[in-house]
């Protein structure tokens, strides 16, 4: 059919002569021929069509092997598959009609919304021009008007300016006249209270371009200040008079005023209280008019306000007093002496303590002052020494002795101004002084020289290298000898003398000298250790260990110190800023697992360990000499444990036992705890291997023979380290284990023998070591965990008490 088919259209339009018959009619000629091919070659195999050949879409023929196949009973489906299709088909023709019917209202509609868009948009700027075309005419027209405006304003401004500058005249001139009028009332009070008023719009006037305005109220303010401060002074200083101010003998003999009865007293009292609150009234004018006295910027004094002002005053007679004494050719004002005048000041603060809480601390708290009275008159009298230190520091700057007392007296007088009168330290003190540039550094200098010479008078004295608690055991724990001690105490006062420096920065210098005092003092350590190391177990040889010990444990504990701690801190930020450190140091530092004491400590521990090894060796030297003898033993001739009543030492191990004990206890004597234990487990060590190697695995062992050396070990050498724990066998495990095995009985022996033996067997055989862990566990079960199989097999082999098998 398919030949027909072509024959009939030979340009292969097969379609085109099918019209409008739907394609799924036009398939049934091809399917029905396919299928009478099939049942005239019914032995044969469908070939496939391919789509690029075939006439029909390849889409459609699977839909047609889909739903017809090789099953001719389902050709009865067809006529039902060609309706569903027709229907379909007629679905689709409505869907494209109703579009194809609609879309073209739609692109009408979008268009006529186009246009009318267009329109509005031409409106508009049509609009735009004729609204711009009117705003430029009136711009024009209104040009003369706004000129001849401006300068109306320009007029207007002006008068008000002057009207302005006029009322603030006014209003000074009006409370001028306010004052003067109170004054010549007497009211105080109130002319007080408009001076005030004034200083604040003073304050307020100072962004004021009006320079003349400026000067005239400022003179006015100063002409009032000046009339109240005095009257107010007079008065004030009379009432402190009557009260005998100031109180120049101690606190507790100070009766507050001597009046003649309770109601005079009051009134005194009443008085004073008074005056002090009309003087607190001048305070903001006196801090306009009245510039503090400042040192140089070099001394880099924290910022603090002005003294108030009757505290000013209750302090002159002792400014004049302090000046009078100290300053100029008077025989109090002497270099060598500034205990003098710090000692004065202290006593002055003492004195009027007690005044100052009980009568001028409620007056404050009442004006609403947010001041401490106290305090306010410390700082007021330790501006007296700030100014004295800068004034005679650098005549004394290059005299050592001089400067040195005053460094001394100064950190003395600080230490006292803070703990017993409760200084704060975020005030100006006598360290700010200490801490500028020149004075120093030369604190820095002397403070090393004095350490220094400190460090060798300590080391080349008589009892350097005794302990000051030797007689006291409970004290004399770690042995410290008295060179050691006398360091560290050294280190802990400078430390004292700098921790309340203002500025982290100035700490961590003298942190620094720290450390290079303590690395000094190591390599004088090691300097006099060189000269003892032939006598490694002498008295001085373990005092310098003693020494080292201590000084690198007490560090360690000053490394957890919150004052060490934060200076850490201060470290850190400082060599994050310079890149001084690696990241990994920097992270150290950070995260804490350093301190700032590592480095000396580190180098602290190798000598000790490098002392303590000498020291190891030295013994054991001793103890291989001492255990000649007893390598030479007979082990393999000895009678056996039935053959004698008693076991007994061999005599042949006593010199080495002796040697041990001896050492023990003159070293035990002689170090500290934590060192003597150090030393007895190293030497444990070495004398374990070597009586295993040197003895053991150099010799045979009969029954006796093994027997011998268990009760050498067992019950003579471990005992002599039962003093220092509990089972000293744990620290002898090669000799232990090796008892253990050459102790063991005869069958016990065999059957461990043939187990490990099996083991090697296997394991050299195979790569899987199936029978390993019964090695393992048979070692295990006999109490062996140190010895390795092969040592447990020669170990065997050196006992000569084997049954004869034949083998």
């Amino acid at each position: 059919m398919r030949e027909m088919s072509q024959e009939e259209n030979p340009a292969g339009g097969a379609e085109d002569q099918r019209g409008c018959i739907g394609k799924e009619e036009a398939l049934l000629p091809c399917v029905a021929g396919d299928t009478k091919m099939e049942a005239v070659n019914p032995g044969k195999e469908r070939i496939p069509r391919d789509p690029e050949t075939c006439d029909i879409p390849f889409y459609v023929s699977e839909f047609v092997e889909k739903e017809v196949g090789n099953d001719y009973d389902s050709l009865s489906k067809l006529g039902r598959l060609i309706e569903k299709l027709s229907e379909n088909k007629l679905k689709l023709e409505e869907q494209v009609l109703t579009v194809s019917s609609e879309v073209p209202k739609r692109i009408q509609k979008a268009l006529q919304n186009a246009e009318n868009s267009k329109k509005s948009l031409n409106q508009l700027l049509k609009d735009e021009r004729l609204l711009h075309d009117s705003i430029n005419n009136h711009l024009l027209m209104s040009k003369p008007w706004m000129e001849n405006l401006g300068v109306l304003i320009s007029q207007i401004k002006e008068v008000e300016r002057h009207l302005a500058y006029l009322k603030w005249i006014s209003q000074i001139e009006e409370l001028s006249d306010n004052i003067q009028q109170y004054l010549m009332t007497n009211n105080v009070p109130e002319a007080a209270t408009t001076l005030a008023s004034m200083a604040e719009l003073d304050i307020k006037l100072q962004e004021s371009s009006c320079s003349h305005l400026l000067t005239f109220f400022r003179s006015t303010v100063q002409f009032w200040h000046k009339i109240l401060k005095d009257k107010l002074s007079s008065d004030f200083e009379e009432a402190l008079a009557h009260l005998h101010w100031p109180f120049l003998g101690p606190a507790q003999s100070q009766p507050f005023g001597l009046a003649t009865s309770t109601a005079s007293a009051q009134e005194a009292y009443d008085n004073l209280e008074t005056l002090f609150s009309q003087l607190l009234k001048l305070q903001t004018s006196d801090e306009l008019l009245t510039k503090p006295k400042e040192l140089p910027e070099k001394y880099t004094l924290p910022p603090s306000p002005p003294v108030i002002l009757p505290i000013q005053i209750m302090l002159a007679p002792l400014q004049k007093r302090f000046k009078y004494h100290f300053s100029g050719n008077r025989q109090t004002n002497v270099l060598s002496k500034p205990e003098w005048y710090l000692t004065q000041v202290l006593m002055w603060i003492g004195n009027h303590a007690k005044f100052l809480e009980d009568k001028i601390q409620p007056i404050l708290d009442k004006a609403g002052f947010p001041v401490n009275a106290r305090l306010e008159f410390s700082r007021a009298l330790v501006m007296l020494i700030l100014e004295k230190l800068a004034a005679d520091i650098p005549c004394l700057l290059y005299d050592d002795n001089l400067f040195c007392h005053l460094v001394d007296e100064v950190l003395l007088f600080e230490r006292e101004l803070h703990t017993a009168h409760g200084y704060l330290s975020s005030f100006p003190s006598c360290m700010h002084i200490l801490s500028e540039e020149t004075c120093f550094q030369r604190w820095l200098t002397v403070e090393r020289k004095f350490a220094l010479q400190k460090m060798d008078s300590m080391l080349s004295s008589e009892a350097a290298w005794i302990s000051q608690y030797k007689d006291i055991t409970d004290v004399d724990e770690m042995k410290v000898p008295d060179c050691a001690e006398t360091f560290m105490t050294l280190l802990l006062v400078i430390t004292d003398r700098y921790k309340n420096l203002p500025t982290a920065a100035r700490k961590l210098q003298f942190l620094e000298l720290q450390k290079d005092l303590v690395d000094d003092f190591r390599i004088r350590l090691t300097q006099v250790m060189k000269e003892e190391s032939r006598a490694p177990l002498a008295f001085r040889y373990c005092a310098i260990l003693n020494a080292v010990n201590y000084i690198a444990t007490v560090l360690a504990d000053w490394a957890d110190n919150v004052f060490f701690l934060q200076l850490q801190q201060a470290a850190l930020e400082v060599c994050a800023d310079s890149s001084t450190l690696s990241k990994l140091q920097l992270g150290q530092l950070a995260s804490m697992e350093t301190s700032v004491f590592d480095d000396m400590i580190n180098l602290l521990e190798r000598l000790k360990n490098d002392m303590l090894t000498r020291q190891e060796d030295h013994v054991f030297r001793e103890v291989k000499d001492a255990a000649k003898m007893y390598k030479k033993e007979r082990w393999l001739s000895l009678p056996s444990q039935s053959e004698q009543a008693v076991m007994s030492l061999s005599s042949s191990a006593c010199p080495l036992l002796l040697t041990l004990r001896d050492r023990l206890l003159q070293l035990e004597q002689q170090l500290c705890y934590s060192l003597f234990k150090v030393f007895w487990q190293m030497l444990a060590e070495k004398v374990d291997l070597f009586i295993y190697q040197e003895i053991i695995l150099a010799n045979h062992f009969n029954e006796g023979g093994a027997a011998q050396l268990q009760f050498d070990m067992t019950r003579n050498l471990f005992p002599l380290f039962s003093h220092y724990c509990k089972r000293p066998e744990n620290y002898f495990k090669h000799i232990k284990e090796a008892c253990i095995v050459l102790n063991l009985n005869v069958g016990s022996a065999l059957l461990l023998k043939d187990v490990l033996q099996s083991a090697t067997e296997n394991r050299l055989g195979t790569v899987l070591n199936s029978h390993q862990p019964t090695a393992v566990a048979a070692l295990n079960e006999l109490g062996i965990y140190k010895l390795a199989q092969q040592d447990v097999e020669i170990l065997l082999n050196l006992r000569t008490n084997w049954p004869n098998t034949g083998k």
